[in-house]
């Protein structure tokens, strides 16, 4: 089994910035494709962004394009999603999932999540 840990969590004032980090442990990280979701109370979880287990090729959200990051260190087994100009609407649990054949929007492809971390953009 892949474990997957979210840190990075916080609250910030809206403009603001907050980077998330993802650990993972049990197999091998390099193997794995990795995503950032969201998900906000009374909504669906939101693709954020994804990048390949090489990190040649990220993918992003519409609502996020421009302003998040994605990136991967495969030597300390970890991926960022490194948060600027953040929104009050940017407000969710994020969450970070793993799967060894597929980057994309859909959350149903994924095999792995972590548990998630709290983000909040206060106006």
């Amino acid at each position: 089994q892949l474990q997957l840990v979210e840190s990075g969590g916080g609250l910030v004032q809206s403009g603001g910035s907050l980077r998330l980090s993802c650990v993972a442990s049990g197999r091998t990280f390099s193997n794995y494709h990795m995503g950032w979701f969201r998900q906000a109370p009374g909504k669906e979880r939101e693709f954020v962004a994804g990048i390949t287990w090489s990190g040649v090729t990220t993918r992003y959200g519409d609502s996020v394009k421009g302003r998040f990051t994605i990136s991967r260190d495969n030597a300390r087994n970890t991926v960022y999603l490194q948060m600027n100009s953040l929104k009050p609407e940017d407000t969710a649990v994020y969450y970070c999932a793993a799967d060894p054949s597929y980057m994309g929007l859909s959350s149903d492809r994924y095999d792995y999540w972590g548990q998630g971390t709290q983000v909040t953009v206060s106006s």
